[in-house]
């Protein structure tokens, strides 16, 4: 287990390789006639010559439904206008996510990774099929055809049938195995910028978020939960509420209260009218410091081993130089555009659920349970998700709303409010970490000990991915990181804290690993006193592409050119995700305190791109996600209750506090790897050492701490 990174876990999860997801019929399985050309699970053409992709991710605004349709177009030789897209249905034998232990599943930054080699091979699948079938008709030898442009052309004749002429004939032929895919040589779409296919609708509002949905009949619901993490509902009080023009019912469960009404607004008043009395419970008196002492506590005592390299101890006690130091990240809320929705219509005989989420398969099986009707009997109706970030990867909302539903005549949309969608989310981890490294003579790390205590997502989401008391996810980036150390140990201890729920959160196990090991290794460079940049290239010689990200990054970003007063420079750099990703913050500090990032340079190697636009804005969305967390993000506890309620006490990054951001794009013929979330648990680190840069106070705790850098008047 000491061997284990989030990545091979993953892998090994999925069976010990990568299972392709592509579930063939066998020969001749689909007649000819007028049905489709169906010869794999993800593509369908029609006689009309319409592809059809089953698009088995969902688009949460990353660019899914662009970068994959790049996969089957690139393949089927057609213009990734032709591709049209549907949800795949909730079923994970077919559609499970390989890089995700099969579960139906879009997260991780593992969609285009996942999806690389069995998208590509269904598109190549059903093109050879296509020729084959025109070959056949032509009585000639496929080998004298080619595909392009959504047709089979004989080359020697020049004859030329249309995919849709075609669909009929490939449909009675018999599925090949082993078919070969493009070489990256001959790539037309792959690797080029594409527009959007999901923007038009989103932008004349013709998409469907999971929000937007109306069923005919529908009523819609608000809630409020109780207020500590395991209350109950004590007594309420609906007389006032159910006067409210518009409102229809209160419902009243264990420990939730909702009204039903006939529009938002009538259910928003008729909640603020009830009276409701909670039984707070055994988290009545909880707050933030009494975990975070805990989680310190335990820290003083040793834990799972997740990496042990050489001799840490022996290294420490002849070391010339010993750095020690702990560091502390608080919960996160995910605070996403879209607050938390679901629509459930449950019926004697039947259910049927309209959301946006993560994990269709296991919402379903949610609202299956609630009920206690067949999986079969429940319908899930996927939608667009406006912004997941980890959050909907839970299946809290669907079990509300279908318990909510069951009191309903009829269909009923249950939406948060930003308040109960704050303060009941499900949070990042809280985190606290000890480290403490030895350096020689001349500031080189020859000891490194790494030990951090907090929450463990995998083993309540996945448990047989959680063993010998390790979190695969929990300790990537601080197992098996970038530089080359001589000997290294470290240590986790699952620590659940009680009265709050936690799940993962966007760059998830790194957005904590990656702020302590690069806020710690710049302490090192610091005592050392040696520049950052410097003292990290000389440890990199392992990783050479981190070695270059690094080099171009700091190049990039003008690394040693002189700053105004109160401004620095931050680095850091990474390899999650299966991509090398480096960053180069620039940040200038007011003297009341106030943080201000101006600009950020970033460097990914994150293998073969598919779709660069989606790179550039998955790496700019992720950076401002991070800023917020660094400047801002922070939820507390007290007497049990979240104390953040919106956006004016959570804060996100504002339009006008967004850096210029400047995105370098390594070419590599790699694999791709992930490149959603690297950009995330990157900034803050960079953050932190800028600010160190420019005010010499070092940030061992998240978010900042204004207070601590004011300057004197």
């Amino acid at each position: 287990m000491t061997d284990l990174s989030r990545r091979n876990f993953l892998l090994t999860a999925a069976g010990g390789g990568m299972m392709l997801g592509l579930s063939l019929p066998p020969a001749g399985a689909q007649a000819a006639g007028d049905k489709p050309f169906v010869p794999n699970v993800f593509v369908r053409i029609g006689k009309d010559g319409q592809i059809v992709l089953t698009m088995p991710y969902v688009e949460m605004g990353q660019g899914t439904y662009t970068s994959i349709p790049m996969l089957i177009a690139e393949e089927l030789e057609v213009a990734l206008s032709q591709v049209k897209l549907e949800h795949a249905p909730p079923d994970e034998k077919t559609y499970g996510n390989p890089l995700l232990a099969g579960v139906q599943a879009t997260g991780g930054s593992t969609a285009v990774m996942a999806s690389w080699q069995p998208l590509r091979q269904a598109g190549a699948v059903a093109r050879t099929l296509l020729i084959q079938a025109a070959a056949k008709r032509w009585n000639v030898d496929p080998v004298s055809c080619r595909a392009q442009e959504g047709e089979v052309l004989h080359t020697a004749s020049g004859r030329k049938l249309k995919y849709g002429e075609l669909a009929a004939d490939a449909a009675s032929l018999p599925v090949p195995k082993d078919v070969p895919l493009k070489a990256p040589k001959d790539f037309k779409l792959i690797g080029t910028p594409a527009k959007r296919l999901d923007a038009p609708a989103k932008v004349n509002g013709a998409a469907l978020y999971g929000i937007d949905v109306r069923p005919p009949g529908v009523k819609v619901a608000t809630l409020a939960q109780s207020p500590v993490f395991g209350g109950k509902l004590r007594n309420v009080d609906d007389t006032a509420a159910r006067a409210v023009k518009g409102v229809r019912q209160v419902v009243k469960l264990d420990d939730c209260v909702a009204v039903v009404a006939d529009h938002m607004g009538a259910a928003k008043k008729g909640l603020a009218a009830l009276k409701v009395e909670w039984d707070d419970g055994p988290h009545a008196n909880l707050t933030t410091q009494d975990i975070a002492r805990e989680l310190e506590q335990a820290t003083r005592n040793a834990g799972a081993v997740a990496e042990d390299v050489g001799d840490t101890d022996k290294a420490l006690a002849s070391a010339a130089t010993r750095v020690e130091a702990s560091y502390q990240v608080p919960f996160l809320a995910h605070a996403t555009m879209e607050p938390m929705n679901c629509t459930v219509h449950v019926r004697r005989d039947g259910c049927d659920v309209w959301v946006g989420t993560q994990v269709a398969a296991r919402a379903q099986a949610a609202a299956a349970k609630v009920t206690g009707l067949p999986l079969e009997k429940v319908v899930l109706h996927q939608h667009l998700i406006g912004g997941g970030f980890g959050r909907r990867l839970e299946i809290d909302g669907v079990t509300r709303a279908t318990q909510i539903a069951q009191k309903v005549d009829g269909p009923v949309k249950v939406v948060w409010t930003r308040e109960e969608d704050i303060q009941h989310d499900m949070y990042r981890p809280l985190w606290f970490d000890r480290l403490s490294a030895g350096l020689d003579e001349s500031g080189k790390p020859v000891a490194w000990n790494h030990r951090f205590a907090g929450s463990s997502v995998i083993a309540r989401w996945l448990p047989p991915g959680f063993n010998n008391g390790l979190d695969p996810d929990s300790i990537e980036g601080a197992v098996k990181f970038a530089y080359g150390l001589p000997n290294k140990r470290v240590e986790y201890l699952r620590v659940e804290p009680p009265g709050i729920p936690t799940t993962f959160w966007r760059s998830v196990g790194p957005s904590h690993t990656i702020f302590v090991v690069e806020s710690f290794m710049d302490e090192l460079a610091a005592a050392a006193k040696q520049d950052p940049v410097a003292y990290r290239l000389a440890l990199l010689d392992k990783t050479p592409r981190a070695k270059a990200a690094l080099a171009l990054a700091a190049e990039k970003a003008g690394w040693g050119r002189k700053l105004p007063e109160g401004s620095g420079r931050g680095v850091s750099v990474q390899t999650v995700f299966g991509s090398c990703f480096a960053t180069v913050a620039e940040v200038a500090v007011a003297k009341d305190g106030s943080v201000r990032v101006r600009r950020v340079v970033a460097v990914m190697d994150c293998g073969t791109v598919v779709n660069p636009d989606t790179v550039r804005a998955q790496i700019e969305s992720a950076i401002n996600f991070g800023i917020s967390a660094a400047l801002y993000g922070e939820i507390t506890l007290k007497d049990g209750r979240v104390e953040q309620s919106n956006f004016d006490n959570y804060q996100v990054l504002r339009m006008d506090e967004a850096p210029v951001i400047e995105v370098h794009i390594v070419k590599s013929g790699e694999a791709p790897g992930g490149m959603g979330e690297p950009g995330t648990s990157a900034i803050v680190p960079a953050v932190a050492n800028a600010i160190f840069a420019a005010t010499g106070k070092r940030l061992r705790k998240m978010p900042v701490d204004t207070e601590l850098l004011k300057r004197p008047a």
